[in-house]
C-alpha cells in the first residue's frame, strides 16, 4: 500500500472574506443589495460547505453584514463544520425552501429591495424563479447570471494548492490502475485499483473516475463495462478526483502488450502537438490560436478526419450535477484571452488514445500539475 500523501489544510476564513469582498464590489456595481445563492459552486466558492441537491436551498448575501445559509436541517451540521460563517435558517423537509428563503429576506428588511438572482444557475428552475417573484411582489429582481461563473476563472495561491493535491491524486490513481492493468485482468479490477487509490490518496467525490478499453477505449465518456483485457487492447483511464471540491483530471493510454510501431507514433505525434499547445498558454494569448495548434496539427497529421469537439475547458470548484465547467472553453471561434492563474483541463484524442493535463496559465507558458510521464505505457 502506498504511503498517504500529506494534504494541505482547510481555507482559512480570510480566503472567504476576500472573496466575499470581490462579490461585493460587483454587487454594488449593479445595484443589488442582497444576492440570493443557489448553485452548488458558488455556496461551495463563496459560503465554504455544500450539501445534496435532493431539496433547494440558497446562500443569501447582503452588501453589508453577514451571510445567511437557508439549508435543510438534515445538513445544518455540515454548515456547522465547513463554513466560517454561522448564520443560518433550517428548514424540515416538510417545509417548502422557496418560503423559508422569502420570510428570511423579509425579516431581515429585503423585501423591497434589489435582489439578485443566478438566473442561470442548475437549481434556479423557472417554477423556482416565478415561485420566489411571486412570494417577493415588491423586490426587484436583478439577473446576476453569469457573474459568478467569471469571478472564479483565476486562481488564488490557495485554490492553486488544492488543484495540486488533486493532481497528485490523478498521478498516484493513474500509476495504481496501470499496475495491475495486464492480460487476464478484468477492467473492473483496474477501476477499483484506481478509484482506491484516489480515496486513499485524499479524493472527496464518489465518482473518481473515468475508464475503458479495447474497442471502446476511444469513447471517452463511456460508461464502465465487464472485459477482461487482452492482449493488443489500449486501455483509457481518465481520473477526476476532488480535493475539497477542487478538481484536477488527466487522461493516460496503455497498451495490453507491447503496442505497434503505428500506435508509439501516433502518441509521439499527439504528445508533441499538444505540448506546443501548452507553450502557447501564456497570459495574453487568444483562446482561439491556442485551440488552433491542436486543432490543426492533429488534422494535419492526418490523426483524425474532422475535429468539432473542445480542446480544453475550465477547471477549478466543481460540483454536481455539472461534472465540467465549461465557463472557459477551447474552439476555432474561442474570442476570449488567457489570463495569468487560469487552470484548464487540456486533452486531445485520436485512434483510441487521449492525453490531457491539469494545466495553469503562467508567463511561461502553460505548466502541468499533474506530473505523470507522458507517453503511451506498456
Amino acid at each position: 500500500m502506498t504511503q498517504i500523501p500529506l494534504l494541505p489544510p482547510p481555507f482559512p476564513a480570510a480566503e472567504f472574506h476576500s472573496r466575499l469582498k470581490a462579490l461585493r464590489t460587483a454587487m454594488a456595481a449593479r445595484q443589488v443589495d442582497l444576492l440570493i445563492v443557489n448553485q452548488f459552486e458558488h455556496i461551495g466558492y463563496f459560503g465554504g460547505y455544500w450539501s445534496t441537491g435532493s431539496m433547494y436551498h440558497a446562500f443569501l448575501i447582503p452588501i453589508d453584514g453577514e451571510p445567511v445559509a437557508i439549508l435543510r436541517a438534515l445538513d445544518a451540521p455540515i454548515f456547522r463544520e465547513l463554513s466560517c460563517f454561522t448564520e443560518y435558517v433550517a428548514f424540515n423537509d416538510s417545509a417548502n425552501p422557496l418560503k423559508t428563503v422569502a420570510q428570511t429576506i423579509l425579516a431581515k428588511g429585503y423585501g423591497a429591495a434589489a435582489i439578485g438572482l443566478e438566473y442561470d444557475s442548475n437549481f434556479l428552475t423557472v417554477n423556482r424563479a416565478r415561485e420566489l417573484e411571486s412570494l417577493l411582489p415588491n423586490a426587484r429582481m436583478v439577473d446576476f447570471s453569469h457573474i459568478m461563473w467569471e469571478m472564479r476563472q483565476v486562481k488564488s495561491p490557495l485554490e492553486l494548492v488544492y488543484l495540486e493535491a488533486a493532481a497528485e491524486i490523478c498521478d498516484r490513481a493513474v500509476k495504481a490502475a496501470f499496475d495491475v492493468a495486464q492480460p487476464g485482468i478484468n477492467e473492473r479490477e483496474v477501476f477499483t485499483a484506481m478509484t482506491g487509490e484516489a480515496w486513499r490518496s485524499g479524493a472527496d467525490n464518489g465518482a473518481v473516475a473515468v475508464m475503458t478499453s479495447g474497442p471502446r477505449s476511444s469513447m471517452l465518456h463511456a460508461s464502465l463495462g465487464h472485459r477482461t483485457l487482452a492482449e493488443g487492447d489500449i486501455v483509457h483511464v481518465e481520473p477526476i478526483p476532488r480535493f475539497r471540491g477542487y478538481s484536477s483530471r488527466m487522461q493516460r493510454p496503455k497498451s495490453i502488450g507491447a503496442p505497434t510501431d503505428e500506435q508509439m507514433r501516433t502518441a509521439e505525434t499527439m504528445i508533441r502537438i499538444q505540448d506546443e499547445q501548452y507553450r502557447a498558454m501564456k497570459p495574453g494569448a487568444e483562446a482561439k490560436e491556442v485551440d488552433r495548434i491542436l486543432r490543426e496539427g492533429i488534422l494535419a497529421a492526418g490523426l483524425r478526419d474532422s475535429y468539432t469537439g473542445i480542446t480544453g475547458y475550465t477547471l477549478g470548484f466543481v460540483s454536481a450535477p455539472r461534472l465540467s465547467d465549461f465557463t472557459r472553453v477551447f474552439l476555432p471561434d474561442s474570442a476570449w484571452q488567457l489570463k495569468k492563474n487560469q487552470v484548464f483541463h487540456m486533452y486531445t484524442s485520436a485512434r483510441g488514445m487521449s492525453f490531457s493535463e491539469t494545466i495553469v496559465v503562467t508567463p511561461e507558458g502553460g505548466e502541468r500539475l499533474t506530473k505523470m510521464d507522458r507517453r503511451l505505457f506498456y
